[in-house]
């Protein structure tokens, strides 16, 4: 058994995107992406008058955001293209019309030059409105081009100003355009209209948001975005799991989302042939505000109900999501029938007061069929292995010792009294 534990923002399912329109730069490794390949990330920051607050780590949130950008900046990776575009950063008046359009890209989107986009950077100054719904269009536009996914990673600390341009219906928007683009988005001190409204962007495009309160959260969680943007991009499927195994859906390997309501169980099933093993984790998002304390478990078990293994994890309310995983190598034996195994998944998530439970927690579920370790064939069932034989000849070397041990104390007690 294998139990993982995500870290804050993370998992499930998190990578930023590919596909940049120039040279790679030289002395690149090969095999790295290049040209039309290279990654292509778009970092989108709120600057507008909100951003003065004091509220993390004892600064404002436009200081904490620039010492993130600063950080990330310094750690992405060179194959990576990066740009900067900004919302309410230049207009500080009271004319709605006006305030709904400033928006300008900080530094394109290219090969980065850290200095330059650093020193773009120092120069914001919290100034104006939130127009998340234009930005993101924009956004999209420079990222246009190439053949690869891209990606934007959206940064706010509040909900956006602009309506009846609604960003939900803008990020769909962008969706339907089967681009392969996807939107990630952090809240920082989030409340629950905004929350809502940067979950329900990330939710339209398969993206994640991200609750953000501390500035190490906000480098981490950026960084981690980007640094992923080199990986192959894996597309998750859609699923649907039962109430009970008896009509849990077959899955291959592969990367699976579903939703889980509260006080809800999943099943799904896969086949494992003798000598593979199946190796399966899950991850379960909290993307809206739940109680603390909660956790979520995994268990494989047979059609008939006998469990194999389980994985199990748990949380305080400081992380987004939890996950946990599990192991099981089929042994190669002389049966060479084809084992049914049931994936369960349970969570203990609840919702805090007034909050919807529907619909469920995203899940996202990976599922890995390889082949078993070597010497598959003195793996017995579940996983254990000749563990049996071990475990029974300890216990009776224990008992023989005991029953030896006992006589030869009683032997010494009769010879001392005799003495």
């Amino acid at each position: 058994m294998i139990t993982r534990t995500r870290l804050a923002a993370g998992a499930c399912a998190l990578l930023a995107a590919l596909t940049a329109g120039t040279a790679f730069p030289a002395g690149a490794a090969a095999g790295e992406p290049t040209g039309e390949d290279a990654p292509k990330v778009n970092l989108v920051l709120d600057v507008s008058g909100s951003m003065r607050a004091r509220d993390i780590d004892g600064q404002s949130r436009m200081a904490a955001a620039k010492q993130a950008f600063n950080e990330v900046l310094d750690a992405t990776p060179e194959e990576v293209r990066l740009g900067i575009r900004t919302l309410g950063a230049n207009y500080p008046g009271d004319n709605q019309k006006t305030g709904c359009k400033d928006t300008a890209q900080l530094y394109p989107v290219g090969p980065l030059d850290r200095t330059e986009a650093k020193t773009a950077v120092a120069t914001l100054t919290p100034t104006g409105w939130t127009p998340i719904g234009p930005a993101l269009l924009k956004a999209a536009d420079d990222l246009d081009g190439g053949t690869g996914s891209k990606r934007i990673v959206l940064i706010s600390d509040g909900e956006d100003t602009c309506a009846p341009l609604d960003p939900c219906e803008v990020a769909r928007e962008i969706a339907a355009k089967g681009i392969g683009l996807t939107i990630d988005t952090l809240g920082l001190v989030p409340n629950t209209k905004m929350r809502q409204q940067l979950s329900c962007i990330a939710e339209a495009t398969g993206g994640t948001y991200t609750s953000v309160e501390h500035t190490d959260e906000l480098t981490d969680r950026v960084n981690q975005l980007v640094d992923r943007a080199a990986d192959p991009v894996v597309t998750p499927v859609a699923t649907e799991g039962a109430d009970r195994c008896a009509e849990a859906p077959a899955l291959k390997s592969g990367l699976y989302t579903d939703r889980e309501e509260f006080g809800q169980q999943r099943w799904y099933r896969v086949d494992v042939e003798p000598g593979k093993e199946l190796r399966a984790s899950v991850s379960v998002g909290a993307d809206r505000a739940v109680n603390p304390s909660y956790g979520v478990l995994l268990r494989a078990v047979t059609v008939h109900g006998r469990e194999i293994v389980r994985g199990e994890a748990a949380g305080n309310g400081r992380t987004d999501v939890v996950s946990t995983g599990v192991r099981y190598p089929k042994a190669d034996s002389e049966d060479a029938s084809t084992e049914a195994v049931c994936l369960q998944v349970t969570h203990s998530f609840s919702a805090a007061s007034g909050v919807k439970t529907t619909p469920g927690l995203p899940l996202e579920l990976t599922i890995d069929v390889v082949d078993g370790p070597s010497g598959s064939s003195d793996v017995a069932s579940f996983g254990l292995g000749r563990g049996w034989w071990l475990l029974g000849a300890l216990i009776l070397t224990g008992f023989l010792a005991g029953i030896v041990w006992g006589w030869l104390s009683r032997w010494r007690v009769a010879v001392w009294r005799t003495n």
